[in-house]
């Protein structure tokens, strides 16, 4: 069995979408969730730009030191204060001969600035008098007094990173072309710390300020690296920018300092590498600078802030068949050490390592190795975790496991089946219960041994909880209802769902606004129409649902089978199919009541004499109108005929779709005139 997933471009953020699905000879092909991707954004640079610490992705703090906003403002007023006194000094010094003395209107600019940190009043430095006085050192001739202007800005923009006009960044940008490397350095750090706003990341990027910051990366200086790499990390958050850092030559120099020995150098260019992975574009730009094997070597690091940004990125290459491809081929180290990761590092890290191998396993090879290299049993007790996320990620990749027949085995004899089943009603999570629910159904789908265990687990016990609670969502019922589809299939199964109240809940979903919930609604139904033959029970409950609750099987048969209206084929055809089973039931009450009713036959005769549907009724019919339904594994079965496996052409056009509808009409015609003899 080939399983082909099919995806969304990455999110920013991760997402929950129903999985398209892939025909299979008589079941539903297993489903795969789509990969994800994540942003990462750096924390203001800390004090004059010198340790650039990237403490975390998801950090809930902009707080760099760690102290509240007070403390902060008097120890930058502080510092402040002793940066002006520091100039005023070195200009009164009499022995100072390696620079000329201010010129007027520098000296004028500093006695401003320090009167401004002595008054400790409310004042914005990126505009007005406190900018004219910082932009006079920033372009004066004096070392000392650009650097005290770099300094300036750094604390400054620590303190405040609002949005700044060009006029506050031109001085700024001056500053970052010195040849002085402290200067350079907190020049950098306040580009940085500015850069956390997005008004200002594109605005540092129009104004040309990438191309002083590579230059300062490819510097020796560890400082000089830290700040330029952290800054263009902050840079390319924004998507506008990531074209121009790409087209820039900046890729090549961040997976050179990748591989720094210096821990914040490699943290940063770690960081810059994951934002640029948001995109197949950015991707593949990626792997041509050669980032996936210094990526994958990363992963040897004890650092756990740099080993979640390698997963996150490498999670985010792995959304690409063709990356996984050269994954598969190049990286052979690659599974276990993310399985190691698993077992070991922090929950965060576990978390996404566990995304990597999810998306790893959307190939039917990464499937096997995964369960091979051991990746089943690290999965299981993050199944059991308290921490939400982690337990989100472990049933995805669980579920992407599952797809593979030869994974069935070895996943049941891990004793995962009752804690999957308990997951169902005890995550009260939604996207937890869609991936459970999915890799049971994959693990149904997967062969035909006997499935009674699942039955004794309490499955259906768990899913009838959850389809009877009115405050289970839209997509966790969608995915209870395709899976009900795959288990009435099961000859050890459907009597479970028969005798446990299903038809009851079934039905009403028969009217959901989701047209695929109403087909896996009205296909699990045909399913236990057509046991009506062999089964007293299957009669006797298929009369006590026909015309309740909400209408009962009577009320969609008939507006399915309407010929005036537009109707999708694939529910007119499961309507049919079904009136044919309970036809052929040979149950009295069954027949009677089919016959009876005013309009399913006679509408069913309409069809039969048609030839086809008319050319308005196609027009408007969901499945012509949205070739999207064809692609859903949900809705490759035409809905009759679910035991023979008899399932239509994946390139079947509407006129064979029209066709067939109408042989079937015809043969329920010519039943119900043979019953009528």
């Amino acid at each position: 069995m080939a399983a082909h997933a099919q995806y969304v471009p990455a999110n920013l953020v991760p997402a929950y979408a129903t999985a398209p699905q892939q025909r299979q000879a008589a079941v539903p092909d297993p489903v795969a969730p789509e990969p994800m991707a994540y942003s990462f954004e750096r924390k203001p640079v800390a004090k004059r730009g010198r340790a650039s610490d990237l403490d975390s992705a998801s950090a809930d703090s902009m707080d760099v030191c760690g102290r509240d906003e007070e403390q902060q403002q008097c120890v930058f007023y502080r510092k402040s204060m002793a940066f002006g006194m520091a100039v005023r000094m070195a200009d009164d010094n009499p022995n100072r001969e390696d620079e000329p003395l201010l010129a007027d209107k520098e000296r004028q600019a500093v006695n401003i600035l320090v009167d401004l940190f002595e008054r400790r009043a409310p004042v914005s430095f990126y505009e007005g008098e406190p900018l004219k006085a910082l932009a006079t050192l920033a372009y004066s001739d004096i070392n000392h007094l650009q650097l005290s202007a770099a300094t300036a800005f750094s604390e400054i923009s620590e303190m405040d990173a609002r949005p700044v006009s060009r006029e506050a960044l031109e001085p700024i940008l001056y500053l970052l072309q010195s040849p002085d490397i402290k200067v350079q350095h907190s020049a950098s750090a306040a580009l940085g710390n500015l850069a956390v706003n997005v008004e200002n990341k594109l605005l540092i990027v129009r104004m040309g300020g990438l191309e002083p910051l590579i230059r300062q990366m490819l510097s020796p200086n560890v400082d000089a690296q830290i700040n330029s790499v952290g800054c263009i990390t902050n840079l390319a958050t924004a998507d506008e920018n990531k074209m121009r850092i790409a087209k820039s030559g900046a890729l090549l120099p961040l997976t050179r300092l990748a591989r720094s020995r210096e821990i914040r150098v490699q943290r940063n260019a770690a960081g810059a590498l994951l934002n640029m992975t948001h995109s197949i574009e950015h991707r593949q730009q990626l792997i041509a600078a050669g980032a996936v094997p210094v990526l994958v070597e990363l992963l040897t690091s004890d650092d756990p802030e740099l080993q979640y940004y390698v997963t996150t990125a490498l999670s985010n290459i792995a959304v690409d068949e063709g990356s996984r491809q050269l994954l598969r081929d190049t990286q052979p180290t690659l599974v276990d050490a993310l399985i190691h990761f698993v077992q070991t590092s922090t929950i965060k890290v576990q978390c996404q390592a566990i995304l990597t191998l999810r998306n790893l396993a959307s190939d039917e090879e990464y499937q096997l190795q995964i369960i091979k290299a051991g990746g089943l049993d690290s999965l299981l007790p993050q199944l059991q975790s308290a921490y939400d996320p982690l337990v989100v990620s472990a049933s995805a990749c669980l579920r992407n496991l599952s797809i593979h027949p030869d994974n069935e085995e070895p996943i049941l004899n891990s004793g995962v089946l009752p804690l999957l089943v308990n997951l169902i009603t005890q995550s009260g999570n939604d996207e937890v219960q869609c991936h459970v629910i999915s890799a049971l159904r994959n693990l149904v789908a997967n062969n035909d041994a006997d499935k009674t265990p699942f039955a004794e687990a309490g499955l259906f016990e768990h899913m009838k909880l959850v389809l009877s609670d009115q405050r289970s969502s839209e997509v966790v019922v969608g995915e209870m209802a395709a899976a009900l589809s795959v288990f009435v299939l099961d000859d050890s199964l459907w009597p479970y769902i028969l005798s446990g109240g299903f038809l009851e809940l079934l039905v009403p979903l028969t009217r959901s606004h989701i047209v695929e919930l109403q087909y896996n609604a009205c296909a699990t139904i045909s399913s236990l129409a057509g046991k009506a033959s062999e089964s007293s029970e299957a009669c006797s409950r298929l009369a006590q649902v026909w015309d309740k609750p909400d209408g009962g099987m009577q009320s969609y048969l008939a507006a399915f089978l309407a010929v005036d209206e537009g109707m999708d084929p694939l529910l007119r055809s499961v309507a049919i199919w079904t009136v044919m089973m309970l036809l052929e039931s040979e149950s009295p009450d069954l027949v009677q009541l089919v016959l009876a009713h005013p309009s399913i036959i006679k509408n069913i005769d309409k069809i039969a004499q048609m030839g086809s549907l008319s050319e308005a009724d196609a027009r408007l019919s969901a499945y012509t109108s949205d070739g999207g339904l064809r692609n859903s594994r949900a809705f490759d079965g035409d809905g009759y005929n679910p035991e023979d496996g008899d399932l239509g052409d994946e390139n079947e056009d509407d006129d064979d779709i029209y066709q067939r509808l109408e042989s079937m009409a015809q043969d329920v015609v010519a039943l119900v005139q043979n019953l009528d003899r």
